[in-house]
């Protein structure tokens, strides 16, 4: 079965880019699907060098990386970036996804 990559907004590619404005060294935002919260799994969202393996996806000069084994989780997902009353955050729009929590970082296929 073919899977679609996710896609990264270009609003979460801009929030990149003023992240790693003043950093020595860029880094790539790192999207990753993990066991456990609240739901089944959770995603973990950070800075990270990409690692060989990586799916890059690239633009505005920004790189947002996942790993071969959480990319079935994140076919065809969006990657966006918020600002709400609760704060502004890196957001994950899932497809796949059958129910999520409260919290926006926890889901259940």
């Amino acid at each position: 079965m073919l899977s679609i990559p996710p896609k990264v907004t270009d609003r979460a590619f801009a929030r990149l880019a003023e992240i790693n404005e003043d950093a020595d060294t860029p880094q790539a935002l790192r999207v990753a699907v993990e066991g456990g919260g609240c739901s089944g799994f959770q995603y973990e969202i950070k800075l990270d060098t990409p690692a060989t393996d990586d799916l890059v996806l690239e633009g505005q000069g920004q790189k947002v990386v996942v790993d071969t084994v959480s990319l079935p989780f994140l076919a065809d997902a969006v990657i966006d970036f918020t600002e709400e009353l609760i704060g502004a955050r890196f957001t994950i729009d899932n497809p796949n996804a059958s129910s999520s929590c409260g919290c926006g970082t926890s889901f259940s296929m």
